[in-house]
């Protein structure tokens, strides 16, 4: 993987549905080259496939987060699905476990049901996301064009509009609408490990003042090193990075801790991601049965 590579790969990871033209007009090399650099990043594996990322509290959805060690993904998995849906599994260097569960209600209760669960665990951290407040307001027809992007995010419009028998008007319409939702992102699934020379980690920061000028901060001292965009909650972000070395890594991760605003940030090193997408089929499922027109939500 070269500088070439992780720029395209970092361009998807935003918006997986930028066309190789756009992507190669932002980082000045051909929509031919982009598209071939893609195939071959596909064929070696380190793009495992192209996902749809949304945030449970758009469709009305809580979700708690658990840092836990000492043991294996399919364990964790099977003790997750007990509590509610899996939203995503990240196993960690250090064996560290990052994993965040999607609940209906009763998150009290949810949590002290995790502790039961997993007493044979040991627990590093755990608790309910906190998120902005962003209103969506997602119609049937949304979901029903969702529900086909979970399977392809980079479908092309005509296809959609032969699948879901809505006209091209309605379908471009519709992915405006999801495209500009701050909460769903057409993102990638990559695998860690075939980064070659570079290292991609995640820090997490919990912000004590004011985020949005913490935020600024971090943008201002460390976007050359994004590898995508980060992600916000209340009092949490979460930035996604790649250093060259080790020793990069951590000096980063030292003056992150340094930047004004920060109260605490701590660095995981990915081996895997895992980003379950039956919870989201079986809400839309349940939607389609419903006399509601329109799922209008309010973050907290």
């Amino acid at each position: 993987m070269d500088r070439l590579d992780l720029k395209i790969l970092s361009v998807l990871l935003d918006n997986c549905r930028e066309s190789d033209r756009q992507i190669g007009n932002r980082i000045g090399i051909s929509g031919a080259s982009v598209k071939s650099r893609i195939e071959k990043m596909i064929q070696n594996g380190t793009i495992e496939s192209f996902a749809l990322k949304i945030e449970p509290p758009v469709l009305g959805y809580n979700v708690l987060y658990i840092v836990i060690t000492g043991q294996d993904v399919d364990k964790i998995l099977k003790q997750v699905e007990l509590i509610g849906g899996p939203f995503f599994v990240v196993p960690c260097i250090g064996g560290i476990t990052v994993c965040s569960i999607v609940v209906k209600e009763n998150v009290e209760q949810k949590i002290e049901l995790v502790k039961k669960l997993m007493q044979n665990v040991r627990i590093l951290s755990i608790f309910e996301a906190e998120n902005p407040g962003i209103r969506s307001d997602l119609t049937k027809t949304d979901l029903e064009i969702i529900n086909h992007l979970l399977k392809n995010p980079r479908i092309k419009i005509e296809e959609l509009s032969r699948l879901t028998k809505l006209s091209t008007k309605t379908i471009a319409r519709s992915l405006k609408k999801i495209q500009n939702d701050e909460a769903i992102l057409f993102t990638v699934i990559y695998d860690p490990s075939k980064f070659g020379q570079y290292i991609s980690f995640a820090v997490l920061v919990w912000v004590e003042e004011n985020l949005n000028e913490t935020l600024k901060q971090l943008r201002k001292e460390f976007s050359s090193s994004f590898l995508q965009k980060p992600f916000l909650a209340k009092n949490q972000i979460v930035l996604f990075l790649y250093s060259n070395n080790i020793f990069e890594l951590d000096n980063i991760t030292q003056r992150i801790r340094d930047v004004k605003g920060v109260k605490t940030a701590d660095l995981f090193i990915p081996k895997k991601i895992n980003l379950p997408q039956n919870w989201v089929s079986n809400i839309i499922k349940e939607a389609k049965s419903s006399q509601k027109l329109h799922l209008m939500y309010q973050r907290h």
